[in-house]
């Protein structure tokens, strides 16, 4: 299979000829504000099934449902809780991804046969105009080789998926740079499952009390059964060993220093993950910019690029410091734990 590339920018029927793959059951790459998803028809299982081939995705990592207006969610959930459509007024189109009960036109291959369904309803006009114009919902996790770093240009899903996919509608990069934040409707209490650019606190302004599951900060074991994508395996790793640094920040910055300097002394190349604020730190290592402190939704933004960039650079360790747990910064930390395999090096 030979992978094309859908401009809009150059060719006016690019996102028509995108949807008519896509009805024909094929998989199409695909760009929200987010980061680029493998979309295929939601309904149909046998087109759902295309995109866990490609990525190598295990079997029971549910996907997300993607529609372009509100009252889509009807057909797609037999039950619409009141919490959504509050948390909808509030947040929709945006990188809130809700889980409901799922209705039967959902198949088992989208859900992993669980009886709930992620739907979420993205801002980047191109993926809402092409899910109108396929008339379809789509099913669309992030367009990566499993356990690899997400995409946030066109070239990176081309770079993963060449061969493996019909097409990728070229949309620019990714704006917010992270997954969506993810919340269950469907306990007894709303529960944060994965954190992106809608904060808890955000969440908490419209719900009031919403629980935070244990799986955004420690490792769950692989037996058990998730309602969400990305809480569980080793998610968004670059092929070098990573490792989170905490602490004091001008005793991290010491630590990565003098790390950096003996592991390159002993032949390794190193990586460093560092901010406006510390890069003139590290004289020695890869260093790369993640953004401003000041403003962490930069270093969202930044991250999975820098990860794949270190690919490139062919580095054999990658230090990176921690980031603040509160607002955007839970969502970069929860990447980044998931990226090192919970590997944590605490500065006291």
């Amino acid at each position: 299979m030979k992978t094309i590339v859908l401009s809009p920018q150059f060719d006016k029927s690019a996102v028509k000829t995108a949807a008519n793959l896509l009805l024909q059951g094929e998989v199409v790459g695909m760009p929200t504000e987010t980061v680029y998803g493998l979309a295929a028809n939601a309904l149909n299982g046998e087109a759902v099934a295309k995109i866990f081939r490609a990525k190598g995705r295990p079997q029971d990592n549910p996907l997300i449902v993607h529609i372009a207006d509100f009252d889509q969610i009807y057909s797609l959930c037999p039950a619409v809780p009141p919490q959504a459509k509050a948390l909808a007024e509030a947040f929709w189109p945006g990188p809130l991804t809700m889980i409901v009960p799922k209705g039967g036109c959902i198949p088992d291959e989208v859900s992993c046969g669980l009886d709930t369904v992620g739907i979420r309803l993205p801002s980047h006009p191109l993926a809402r105009d092409l899910i109108r114009t396929a008339g379809v919902p789509l099913a669309a996790p992030s367009a990566n080789t499993s356990g690899r770093p997400s995409t946030t240009t066109a070239e990176h899903v081309l770079r993963d998926m060449d061969g493996k996919i019909a097409a990728i509608l070229d949309g620019g990069p990714c704006g917010v740079g992270v997954e969506s934040t993810v919340i269950t409707l469907a306990l007894d209490k709303p529960r944060l499952l994965r954190p992106g650019g809608i904060t808890l606190e955000q969440l908490r302004s419209v719900l009031g009390e919403v629980e935070v599951d244990r799986a955004l900060y420690e490792k769950i074991g692989d037996d058990v059964k998730v309602s969400a994508p990305g809480m569980k395996y080793r998610h968004y790793a670059p092929k070098a060993n990573l490792v989170v640094v905490e602490g004091e920040m001008e005793e991290v910055t010491a630590w990565i220093r003098q790390t950096a300097a003996a592991r390159q002394q002993e032949g390794k190349k190193v990586g460093i993950i560092a901010t406006e604020e510390t890069k003139e730190s590290y004289p020695e290592g890869d260093v790369k910019v993640a953004g401003t402190r000041a403003d962490e939704a930069t270093i969202a933004s930044s991250l999975y690029g820098i990860l794949r960039e270190f690919d490139g650079d062919g580095v054999d360790e990658i230090y990176s410091e921690a980031f603040a747990s509160g607002g955007i910064g839970a969502a970069v930390m929860n990447r980044l734990l998931k990226a090192a395999g919970h590997q944590v090096i605490r500065i006291t």
